[in-house]
């Protein structure tokens, strides 16, 4: 099991003007935080850190892979991930978020980035993803083509209009003329 303690920087303890962090990513990353929509994946963060006058600006930049379901045929695909996100953290009284920039109570000085590198990674994943062109489950494929609507057998094709709306066709064309 991953340690989340791992992702916690201590702010108040960094002494230089820029630090860099590297974590690397796995599956148990992925499964130590709740309600993770991801599984798998393996993947690279740097992290550099400037500490500024009443504020810290941390630079993530995560490159690597996820496994995501293919919205086609529902087989596993590994999605590439390469990004880059700027984060913003000064200290305060109480823990809030705003837009960009999070406060930190001042009397701990600690920030859990395990939380804000999982919402990066799944903000670069594409909203639609499907396997490259061929590459999709064929049975699966092939299934969905016979289910869907633009399949139809040669009788469906032939029966164009029901015939119930016969009659209602029949008036439509007289009060056209």
């Amino acid at each position: 099991m991953c340690s989340q303690e791992l992702y916690k920087i201590d702010l108040k303890a960094l002494k230089d003007e820029a630090t860099s962090l590297a974590f690397d990513l796995s599956d148990d990353f992925f499964a130590a935080l709740d309600g993770s929509q991801l599984e798998h994946g393996a993947l690279h963060v740097s992290v550099s850190i400037r500490k500024m006058t009443g504020f810290f600006e941390l630079l993530f930049h995560t490159v690597g892979t996820v496994t995501v379901s293919c919205d086609r045929c529902l087989d596993d695909m590994e999605q590439p991930i390469d990004t880059e996100n700027r984060l913003l953290v000064k200290l305060g009284d109480t823990y809030s978020e705003d837009d960009d920039t999070v406060t930190i109570a001042e009397d701990e000085g600690v920030l859990d980035a395990s939380w804000f590198v999982y919402e990066f990674i799944m903000l670069a994943i594409p909203i639609k993803h499907v396997h490259a062109p061929g590459k999709c489950n064929q049975a699966m494929t092939q299934k969905l083509e016979e289910l869907s609507g633009a399949a139809r057998s040669s009788e469906e094709e032939a029966e164009a209009v029901d015939p119930r709306w016969g009659a209602l066709l029949k008036l439509k064309e007289t009060s056209k003329m």
